[in-house]
């Protein structure tokens, strides 16, 4: 535990979810808010893509670290029948989502790049994620409570439709909300 404070972290990252699960984690960090152009290059793979994405949010605050600095980074992409869901635009998009993901399995994935003045390391975690057969009436009353518009594949597996809608996950429950805190953990004790 003495290696945390070895480093002064900086999250890149404006999710609360991210947020709350470094901070549950036990690590004191700062916020820097980091806008970037999230497109990928064709012919990436499933895993390639959100490490793409967390290495690309790294590059502008890369020359700026300090000697102590410990910049983290993460994309998190939903992967169903070999196509990325984003982050749904509308409440049409959203629906079409959720409707996909309807009695069906699906990936999550999250690439997560850690940062010093000397060196970079990238990694990712997969989870499955098993949904249950969800109503029309099910989508749309989570869609109007819970806006979930910030979030790929258009659901959060935190709130009401995980409750009721996902039957079954293989691997991180909390690589689903966006930040595989075990994983992190190991990788940063031994950065």
């Amino acid at each position: 535990m003495n290696r945390m404070g070895k480093y002064h972290i900086i999250l890149a990252s404006q999710s609360p979810r991210r947020q709350q699960l470094l901070k549950q984690l036990g690590f004191d960090f700062t916020i820097q808010s980091v806008e970037v152009d999230e497109t990928y290059p064709p012919g990436l793979s499933m895993e390639e893509i959100p490490v793409f994405l967390a290495e690309r949010k790294a590059s502008p605050i890369t020359g700026l670290l300090k000697e102590n600095d410990l910049l983290i980074t993460a994309d998190t992409i939903v992967w169903h029948n070999n196509r990325v869901l984003g982050k749904p635009d509308n409440k049409q998009e959203a629906v079409a989502m959720l409707t996909l993901l309807s009695n069906s399995k699906h990936q999550v994935v999250t690439g997560v790049c850690l940062t010093s003045e000397k060196k970079q390391k990238s990694f990712y975690a997969v989870s499955s994620v098993y949904f249950t057969s969800l109503t029309p009436e099910e989508i749309h009353w989570y869609i109007d409570r819970y806006q979930p518009f910030d979030k790929a594949g258009a659901y959060g597996i935190q709130e009401w439709i995980g409750f009721i809608g996902i039957s079954r996950i293989e691997g991180s429950f909390y690589n689903v909300m966006g930040l595989p805190v075990q994983k992190l953990y190991h990788e940063i004790m031994h950065f």
